[in-house]
């Protein structure tokens, strides 16, 4: 999810927290707590440093390692230990790696609901786990735990007590329930879809938007990829690619010039369905590699453009997203 819902996360789960008489009776603790849940809801992304050697290099680090099953448990420890240190909490060592844990744990979690994903069981694996449920931001989720922080800071003076662990222990309840109706809905659509476009067998994504009743689909059928969306429960097809495009045209040998390069490569680490064209221009050629998942408008946003001479030698490559910030996807 996005960085703001990933910290307002944190700083409610130290709310949860309270459930904890220890935290309720040690201001100490309880301040412990809070630096802990709020650093380590957003450690995972602390990843984003990549950008600093580019793009491709992001590309590849991201919600990778990071986010992996070594780095649920390295997280907390790295975050506790100077923490108990610092507060002089050492005698509630593993209440504040619990909770600090719980926030890692669940900073992933989110990650995984969303369409982008995460390769959440390296280094066992380095397959993309994605479940399609969720936005990046959920203005619902959203506003539920800001209208918990706000009651906590402003009725209840920023006090703790079991009444605060309490009333976010509901709010927990009813976000994870919130996310349980998401997915029945993606399942409910995702049949929806193969059953209107006569595609039972085909690999079908769903990218969810702000609107609950409004979500955008992509289909790989057997040679093609369907695009389309679906609107207060109508299915609407608005765009079909090749899906046997990737196989066939990076063969070419325009097409393969391209392959070595920087951004093409880190593009090839993260895409899932690969459409692959290309085109003359300026004397020489143009190579587009798109990630059929992530469209909008019937214009595929995300990918590679890659700058040929005539003698096929790459001029440029330019990788990244082809839409503004507020447009969808929102990955």
């Amino acid at each position: 999810m996005d960085t703001g819902s990933h910290l307002l996360f944190g700083v409610t789960l130290a709310g949860l927290a309270c459930l904890e008489p220890a935290i309720v009776q040690d201001p100490a603790l309880a301040h412990a707590v809070l630096a802990g849940t709020l650093i380590g809801s957003h450690a995972p992304d602390f990843d984003t440093l990549a950008r600093l050697r580019g793009y491709a290099t992001y590309l590849r680090v991201h919600r990778g390692f990071t986010h992996s099953l070594p780095a649920l448990f390295i997280w907390p420890a790295l975050i506790s230990l100077p923490l108990a240190a610092m507060f002089g909490v050492w005698e509630h060592l593993f209440s504040l790696y619990a909770w600090i844990l719980a926030a890692v744990v669940l900073h992933v979690a989110l990650d995984l609901f969303n369409v982008y994903g995460v390769q959440c069981l390296r280094p066992f694996s380095k397959k993309w786990f994605h479940l399609d449920t969720l936005s990046l931001y959920e203005p619902f989720l959203f506003g539920l735990h800001s209208a918990g922080l706000l009651i906590w800071l402003f009725v209840w003076g920023g006090a703790g007590g079991a009444h605060i662990g309490e009333m976010f222990a509901l709010i927990y309840a009813v976000s994870f329930f919130y996310i349980a109706i998401r997915a029945a809905q993606r399942k409910r659509n995702i049949q929806l879809v193969q059953s209107k476009l006569n595609l039972a067998e085909g690999t079908c994504h769903l990218i969810p938007s702000l609107n609950w009743f409004q979500w955008q689909f992509v289909i790989e059928g057997d040679h093609q990829y369907y695009l389309g969306e679906i609107r207060d429960g109508n299915v609407i097809l608005e765009k079909e690619y090749s899906s046997s495009n990737y196989s066939h045209e990076s063969t070419h040998p325009i097409v393969k010039a391209t392959m070595t390069t920087d951004g093409v490569r880190a593009f090839l680490h993260f895409a899932q369905r690969i459409h692959v064209s290309w085109s003359e221009k300026n004397g020489g050629y143009e190579v587009q590699w798109r990630d059929v998942r992530f469209w909008y408008r019937q214009k595929l946003s995300f990918g590679v453009n890659v700058l040929l001479d005539r003698d096929m030698n790459v001029v440029s490559d330019t990788l990244g997203w082809d839409k503004k910030a507020w447009d969808p996807p929102y990955v």
